[in-house]
């Protein structure tokens, strides 16, 4: 028995079962038939307004819809229906109220993947409150900011964190505190069990805020960024349309759930659709194989797509079904691509967004070219521009920075208007800080991030540009190009790059040469640095900013 089956048959010494493989539906929550028969007796108790807003509301009526089909099937058999789901979402909807949320109050929740947190999650749209997830990475000391940043009502972490963070909570005056373990048991599930699964949905307006996602943090503080009912709601039924979602598909979850990415792409499309999902708490090679040939849809970080590859056994009889591969939350190399689809006979999709907006761009589903290295056209709704550092509109063509408007852009940083100010021009484009050109025909590409950008010399140098251009070298895995103090140019161009296994690795001096017969010699790295691996966050990517502070040389004239 898994470590998921293992809490949902902990969670059956209380009242029942939140998944079952072979229970039959009426021995399903024994402890509780009464409460059972009343929600399926009067369910006009759950029935909300389709004026409602909230996003929770718009879910429901696809979970309603689907019934006893699966949501979710785990490695091990585990299964979850949706009446299942729904009925889970009412208890622990019903939980939360009692240790004291209210609409508009943070839940914080740092806690692994499992079902019974995709629960909590429906639970906090239900009763109009604001989902705060945390990295599972975060330190207690990290946790010091991030409570008293965002005042959460209810914070829902490990058993093993509980004591070190006891003080603290008390301190921020936190209502209460209850654990989550990764096989899905802990307080929170007991107490769940405890609660009737009948409960009336919070109406909420689009502004309302739904959820609250730090950013990473890596220029100073993370921010919180407010995101609203009505962002999430635009971006899902956008992205359903744009990639044709429907009840009949499959899709192979391996994200991580606190971040936008495996929370408001991935699950929502899925539960918005009444599909299917294949659910592992984290990317393993031979379980995600194992239920690859089943999946029409496989949504993925380029580093998935890259094991894969390395991986003889994987070959196109996994794809069978597969419609759609994304790719996403770090940039996919064009040689990855190009490679999926010699393996596979399939085009990888990929697409940007950020925390702050939902999706902004895809290539296209199905009407128009996948072309690699780029990241497609404006959704729907979506209007993007290029800009100068101070706001200016660049001639096509010309890379500059980003910037987005539309229904998927956020309220705003929590508790920060001058940064929230800072970021928004008057016309209400949020600058989204990374660095984009614009093709004639519409579609975006990412050079890089405005911070990242390097200026050696008075000239602007964009770390892709150089990148594309090592990657494309024999031997060479992934290469991430960064500036560095240097005392005439103020920075110098520095690589730090990964080798193929089995290959042999071009030297220093040999990968230099060889790009200064295409690089103008500005761009020309004045180092290389070849590293077993580079440093990434939990989405895949590539952390610039650690390298700065690994390789803090300081160029000599």
């Amino acid at each position: 028995m898994s470590a998921l089956s293992a809490g949902f048959a902990a969670a059956r010494l209380h009242a029942g079962a939140l998944t079952c493989k072979k229970t039959p539906t009426s021995e399903i929550f024994p402890a509780t038939r009464s409460s059972l028969h009343a929600a399926a007796t009067s369910e006009t108790s759950d029935d909300v307004p389709m004026t409602d807003a909230n996003l929770y509301t718009r879910l429901e009526a696809a979970m309603k819809a689907a019934g006893r089909a699966v949501a979710f099937a785990a490695p091990d058999g585990t299964t979850l229906r949706y009446d299942q789901l729904l009925s889970a979402a009412r208890r622990f909807a019903n939980t939360l109220t009692a240790l004291g949320a209210m609409p508009g109050d943070r839940v914080m929740v740092q806690a692994e993947k499992s079902l019974t947190s995709v629960c909590i999650y429906l639970a906090v749209l239900k009763i109009g409150a604001v989902y705060n997830p945390l990295n599972t990475a975060y330190t207690a000391a990290e946790l010091d900011y991030f409570i008293g940043d965002a005042e959460p009502t209810v914070l829902i972490v490990s058993k093993a964190a509980k004591p070190a963070l006891a003080a603290l909570a008390s301190a921020k005056k936190i209502n209460a505190i209850e654990t989550l373990e990764p096989d899905g048991t802990g307080s929170i599930l007991d107490l769940a069990f405890r609660h009737s699964d009948v409960h009336a949905t919070v109406q909420r307006t689009p502004q309302d805020l739904a959820a609250l996602l730090y950013t990473s943090g890596t220029t100073g503080r993370s921010k919180g960024a407010m995101i609203t009912h009505e962002n999430l709601v635009s971006n899902v039924e956008t992205l359903s349309r744009y990639w044709g979602f429907s009840s009949t598909d499959v899709v192979l979850h391996a994200l991580p759930i606190f971040h936008v990415h495996g929370l408001f792409v991935a699950l929502h499309t899925a539960l918005f659709n009444g599909a299917k999902t294949l659910w592992h708490a984290k990317f393993e090679m031979d379980p995600v194989l194992a239920d690859l040939p089943s999946a029409t849809v496989m949504m993925g970080v380029p580093t998935f797509y890259t094991r894969m590859l390395s991986n003889p056994k994987f070959t196109a009889d996994h794809c069978k079904k597969l419609r759609l591969v994304i790719a996403g939350s770090a940039p996919l190399l064009a040689e990855t691509h190009v490679a999926f689809k010699a393996r596979t006979g399939l085009d990888i999709v990929e697409r940007y967004g950020m925390t702050e907006t939902g999706m902004i761009t895809s290539n296209p589903y199905s009407d128009g070219e996948r072309i690699a290295g780029t990241v497609g056209f404006p959704l729907p709704g979506v209007s993007v521009r290029i800009a100068s550092p101070e706001g200016k509109v660049v001639a096509d063509g010309a890379p500059g920075v980003l910037e987005v408007k539309g229904p998927n852009v956020f309220a705003g940083y929590w508790r920060n208007p001058e940064k929230t100010k800072e970021d928004f021009r008057p016309d209400g484009y949020f600058i989204s800080g990374d660095l984009a050109v614009i093709a004639p025909d519409g579609r975006v590409s990412i050079v890089g991030r405005a911070k990242d950008l390097i200026i050696s010399g008075g000239f602007n140098v964009y770390p892709k540009e150089i990148e594309d251009e090592i990657n494309a070298l024999a031997g060479i895995g992934e290469a991430a190009v960064i500036g560095l103090p240097h005392p005439d140019f103020g920075e110098g161009v520095a690589a730090v790059v990964t080798g193929i296994s089995g290959q042999s690795v071009p030297v220093e001096a040999e990968i230099i040469a060889k790009l200064s017969v295409r690089l103008a010699k500005f761009k020309l790295p004045k180092r290389v640095f070849v590293v077993p691996e580079l440093p990434r966050n939990a989405m895949g990517k590539v952390q610039k900013a650690e390298l700065r502070k690994l390789y803090q040389v300081t160029f000599t004239s």
